[in-house]
């Protein structure tokens, strides 16, 4: 069918056509036409959606992100017919019966998934698949080389390349802004690909953007990595493993993070960028992913052996995740005491002696340091101000100022203290009732706004005494925040009293 283009600035891949002329063609909302440009030859299959009042009769309307690809002008005449269903849709219909996925048949996927031939519904059903019927180490595999091979590659002249990664789930977890200027300043080199915060208060790229610029190309980041030996970027803006991010963008309503797309998507970022090396964080604990050690010890042999398999060293740090690393949480107030321990601030202890252990293991994986002394060796580094010198230097070739100090960075301006309501010592910290009033009050999108500690589980405290802070950059952020906390009751004093009801309307 010839149809006369109407081009729409919606920011999507698809088409929008008249009901009547979607019936003339023969497709109904959710399926494909494809559409061609005369001029240019170029042809392309998108997604329908119909209407019968803002396209007319005879016309196509071509989303922005469609039009990106056949660069059509308005009112030029088209043809338009119906599409055929890609071959990845039977691969995933295929999980979903509980069947195995080839090499071949997860690329053929992926492949869809990059070039955005899978529609968020249909790339949800895959997902969702490999939930219910988990991926086996066969497929994880394979999902981490097609992932990497979609994506753009980094390789270095030299090795060995160290690389780091939290499987997150622990809030204030801002360590690696203390291990990759150690690793750095050893002689090693580190290119720290990071993420944004999808679920928590603060991804490390959302931290090291209060610093210095975040988002660069891989061709920049190896530049980078080989003049100074490490940068902090995110990963989004690389285009490495770009599979990953449309992924955990579908996984992001659910609250899920099935295991294999997790193996997966951890490794292919380390794999793409020539890691060889590389030390993973598995935070274990109550209120995180992994709530027990004999899951954290599965979970790390898995990662084991997908190094095995992807000629990768891989050793992996069960950590003590069922308090808050540090005494913050969200990106300025994270930053700011990262700085402060970069600068000789000798607390937190969690956080510094996390930082320290595991660049130690990094460091002895490399041969830098000898078993058992790696950790020694980081502390030295960080003691004598080399990793402060090599910190400066990453701020720097990423854009920023690299004479910042802790004391330049300023949290949010609203702030409310939450007291002790009685004497006592604190007994239970919730971590994911702190990073949803984290979030509540504006983290990670507004970087001043988060949580400061004042008592820790284990902290004797009198009534009245600071518990926490909330900090907001909104005055209507804030009082949300203050809002939610009396129902989320984040930190327990003593812990005689388990609920009251009706609900404490104090906190």
């Amino acid at each position: 069918m010839k149809l006369i283009v109407k081009n729409l600035d919606i920011a999507s891949r698809g088409v929008l056509l008249n009901r009547a002329d979607a019936r003339s063609i023969g497709v109904l909302d959710g399926d494909r036409v494809q559409v061609m440009n005369p001029k240019n030859g170029v042809s392309v299959a998108a997604f329908v959606e119909t209407t019968s009042t803002i396209t007319p009769l005879g016309t196509i309307g071509i989303y922005r992100f469609t039009n990106e690809r056949l660069h059509l002008d308005d009112g030029a005449e088209i043809e338009v017919r119906e599409a055929a269903r890609p071959a990845s849709l039977d691969y995933v219909k295929k999980k979903m019966d509980g069947g195995k996925i080839s090499k071949e048949e997860m690329l053929t996927i992926i492949k869809d998934v990059v070039s955005d031939d899978l529609s968020s519904a249909e790339l949800t059903a895959f997902i969702i698949a490999s939930y219910i019927n988990p991926l086996d180490m066969d497929e994880i595999e394979h999902l981490t080389r097609a992932m990497v091979e979609t994506g753009e590659h980094i390789k270095f002249a030299s090795r060995p390349i160290v690389d780091k990664h939290s499987i997150g789930g622990v809030p204030g977890n801002k360590i690696s802004l203390l291990v990759v200027p150690i690793i750095a300043a050893s002689g090693l080199k580190i290119p720290k690909t990071s993420s944004r915060a999808i679920t928590g208060a603060g991804g490390t790229a959302d931290l090291m953007e209060v610093l210095a610029n975040v988002e660069f190309s891989a061709t920049e980041v190896q530049k980078m990595t080989e003049k100074v030996g490490g940068v902090i970027v995110w990963g989004g803006a690389t285009n490495i493993a770009p599979a990953d991010d449309r992924i955990i963008i579908q996984e992001y309503p659910f609250k899920i993070d099935a295991r294999g797309q997790m193996l997966a998507s951890v490794m292919a970022k380390k794999f793409a960028v020539g890691a060889n090396l590389v030390v993973i964080d598995i935070p274990v604990g109550q209120h995180t992913k992994v709530p027990g050690m004999q899951e954290g010890r599965k979970l790390a042999r898995e990662f084991i052996e997908l190094g095995e398999r992807l000629n990768m060293k891989v050793e992996c740090a069960l950590t003590y995740g069922d308090i808050p690393v540090g005494h913050s949480i969200g990106p300025k107030l994270e930053a700011i005491e990262a700085l402060r321990v970069l600068e000789g601030a000798t607390e937190p202890n969690s956080f510094i002696q996390k930082s320290l252990s595991l660049a130690g293991i990094a460091l002895e994986m490399s041969g830098k340091a000898a078993r058992g002394t790696g950790t020694d060796m980081a502390q030295e580094i960080l003691k004598k101000g080399k990793a402060l010198e090599k910190f400066r230097q990453i701020i720097e070739i990423q854009g920023g100022d690299p004479q910042v100090k802790s004391g330049d960075i300023i949290p949010g301006e609203h702030q409310f203290i939450v007291n002790a309501p009685s004497s006592g010592y604190v007994v239970e910290m919730n971590n994911q009732s702190l990073i949803t009033l984290a979030r509540v009050a504006g983290a990670p999108h507004d970087p001043g706004a988060g949580i400061l500690l004042h008592a820790k589980k284990g902290s004797l405290v009198k009534a009245g005494e600071p518990l926490f802070t909330i900090y907001a950059e909104r005055s209507w952020r804030l009082q949300k925040a203050i809002e939610d906390g009396r129902r989320l009751m984040p930190i327990l004093v003593e812990g005689m009293l388990l609920d009251r009801v009706p609900s404490i309307t104090e906190i």
